[in-house]
């Protein structure tokens, strides 16, 4: 019987083999990996000081509360995964009640947060409960002599780590990754993209969004290092890349627009870049075309997955040569091939195999349900001849026969994957994916307002912007974003808000999106330079 790793077991085959080279550089200091697993082991032994077993019935959920570029978020989020522990990371941006309610979700048994977080920790222990465990957000007081935590054991059923993605309730929805799930996917992306040691990648993304994922585990998978630039520093991509002589970036395609429009896209400003993966929105070839020129020396891939498929379960590698590029119906390069450890199959409505239509997946990186069971309503199936056979009702887990409906539209285009959007109402907003519902339940809670609707409205650039129509008593455009900011991350509140006296209605007597939509359209073309 195969022993499957639990997901720090891939840090620690590359802290033995390479303890000396650099696995984390942040805000201005460097860590080994001897000594990023040194300290690691000694937040351990805070985290099991402070809490113990836990709840006892399952690993802990240790919680880590602390910005991007911060070294104790990463030396938190290691501890975590060394004790066995299940890792759930937190948005500092997000407002409070969200930040709570997932806390409460998550069952957290401890709060690890950076110093500089010390009053929102205080608030959500206010909130929830929580335990708190400060570090400094240099890690320094964990790098000196001290009691060091054993290596946990994690069985591969165990939680690593909890998303939590927009849901359609108003409600965060959690997706937990099972270490098999992780066992299942690293060696194949991590095989693919790097090549031994001294890969340095940017952390372009916050803990609590999978892209993350990506980017530590390229760099620790691999030998390689965590490079977690400031805040700033990710607003001017290229000299960031230049400076810290990354290797591997991965980000939306949002990276390169804006990098155009900053106008630093000059030939050769990324002369240490090998790879560029782009995920979460359409990746076109004037994207790639601009990128590479200022790249010459990197590959490009394109890359697909929802959370629950563990991160990424397709990808599309360009060929070098742009005379080589496919043409597509929608003018996108590919999301390509699945990963060996994912089947995939494109049904029609009534799920029959089709052309163009929904993807469903399952196999060992399939996750095997929500946080919340209620989430998982029509969301796992079974297939035969006829299409849809039968839709787990639980109790329990579904099986490994079930395939998970990602609610993405997937065209089958000279045997690779083309995306075509979303088959429901969920939409990516700068590789968010955001569910209009929770937006709209966040807007109906405003005491003037009687009815929201949010739709999306794609920019010519591909950008894709939100548009908040409401009927009630007029609000204030600022104060209704300031009541929106309060209850919502920055990227769901938006962009346009829009009071109408009434709603168009069809046929059917329900709100008319399309016409909705048609307008928000009109907003964006008005609203567009030149």
């Amino acid at each position: 019987m195969s022993v499957v790793p639990g997901m720090y077991e891939w840090f620690r085959t590359s802290a033995r083999a390479h303890p000396e080279h650099i696995a984390l550089s942040a805000g201005g200091t460097d860590f080994t990996y001897s000594s990023l697993d040194a300290a690691a082991a000694r937040v351990g032994a805070a985290i099991v000081e402070l809490v113990g077993s836990g709840s006892g019935q399952r690993p802990r959920r240790v919680g880590v509360l602390g910005h991007r570029a911060a070294a104790a978020s990463y030396i938190a989020y290691l501890a975590g995964l060394r004790l066995g522990d299940t890792v759930i990371s937190l948005n500092t941006e997000f407002p409070i009640p969200r930040s709570a309610e997932i806390t409460r979700m998550a069952e957290l048994d401890v709060l690890v947060h950076n110093e500089s977080q010390r009053e929102l920790a205080a608030q959500l222990r206010d909130e929830t409960g929580v335990a708190l465990l400060p570090i400094a957000d240099d890690g320094s007081d964990f790098t000196g002599d001290g009691p060091a935590a054993p290596v946990g054991a994690p069985a591969p059923d165990d939680l690593a780590y909890i998303i939590f993605t927009s849901g359609s309730t108003g409600s965060p929805k959690g997706v937990p990754i099972k270490h098999r799930n992780i066992a299942a996917w690293m060696p194949h992306f991590v095989g693919l993209f790097t090549d031994g040691p001294g890969a340095r990648v940017s952390q372009t993304a916050d803990l609590s969004w999978d892209l993350s994922v990506i980017n530590v585990w390229l760099a620790w998978g691999s030998g390689g290092a965590v490079v977690a630039p400031s805040k700033t520093a990710l607003l001017a991509p290229t000299k960031h890349i230049a400076d810290d002589r990354i290797t591997h970036w991965i980000s939306t395609p949002s990276s390169v627009t804006m990098a155009r429009w900053l106008g630093d896209l000059v030939p050769d400003a990324m002369p240490t870049l090998r790879w560029s993966l782009f995920g979460g929105e359409a990746l076109t070839p004037e994207h790639v075309q601009a990128w590479t020129e200022a790249a010459p020396a990197t590959a490009v891939a394109n890359v697909y997955g929802p959370s629950e498929t563990t991160v990424t379960c397709l990808a599309y590698v360009l060929p070098a040569d742009p005379g080589d590029w496919p043409t597509t119906s929608n003018g996108t390069f590919p999301v390509g091939q699945t990963h060996p450890a994912i089947e995939h199959v494109v049904v029609d409505e009534e799920g029959k195999p089709a052309q163009a239509g929904e993807l469903l997946v399952r196999g060992p990186q399939r996750f095997d349900g929500y946080l919340d069971p209620a989430h998982n309503r029509r969301r796992f199936a079974l297939l035969n001849d006829n299409g849809f056979a039968e839709f787990h009702k639980g109790p329990g887990e579904p099986g490994a026969e079930y395939w998970y409906r990602t609610g993405d539209r997937i065209g089958l285009e000279a045997g690779s994957a083309i995306y075509l959007g979303r088959a429901d109402n969920q939409v990516k907003v700068h590789g968010y994916r955001v569910e209009p519902g929770d937006i709209e339940a966040a807007m109906r809670t405003h005491a003037d307002l009687d009815e929201a609707v949010v739709v999306p409205c794609p920019a010519d650039d591909g950008i894709v912007e939100l548009a908040g129509f409401y009927t009630g008593e007029p609000v204030g455009d600022q104060d209704l974003r300031d009541f929106l900011g309060d209850r919502l991350p920055t990227y769901m509140t938006p962009r346009f808000l829009v009071r109408l006296e009434q709603f168009p209605l069809n046929l059917n007597g329900k709100v008319d999106r399309k016409t909705l939509t048609a307008q928000a359209a009109s907003l964006v073309h008005a609203n567009s330079p030149g």
